[in-house]
């Protein structure tokens, strides 16, 4: 995974401040491990200190944004965010892939067994 953590208008990226956004975006890793890389943009405008994640995987970017007075909460936001919106993703890619292995099992089975009308007609004789 590459992690690319920048800062708008002279922000500056604190080894602290990387460390914890390292440590909450672990957990999104935890759940799911297709990850291309990260891209965390964080800016401040008079008190509102606000942090948007692109997140890319195989098939689908989710953009994530939080806005907050605090910047630390602001990354415990939108980890809660990233985390609901990887779930949701995985959840989505599981469903599609049983359905479709269920429909094809289902197809093969029919046409190994014989047609009904045959195999009550053979109990019969």
């Amino acid at each position: 995974m590459n992690l690319n953590v920048t800062g708008n208008h002279h922000l500056g990226i604190t080894p602290a401040i990387r460390d914890y956004i390292i440590a909450k975006l672990d957990r999104v890793i935890r759940h799911f491990d297709h990850v291309i890389d990260v891209n965390v943009v964080m800016s401040v405008e008079k008190l509102r200190q606000k942090i948007e994640v692109n997140l890319h995987t195989r098939g689908k970017a989710i953009h994530v944004e939080a806005v907050d007075p605090d910047m630390y909460a602001a990354i415990d936001a939108l980890a809660d965010k990233l985390d609901r919106q990887v779930l949701k993703h995985k959840e989505k890619r599981a469903m599609h892939r049983h359905d479709g292995a269920g429909i094809k099992r289902d197809v093969a089975e029919d046409a190994a067994r014989p047609p009904l009308a045959a195999a009550t007609g053979a109990l019969r004789e």
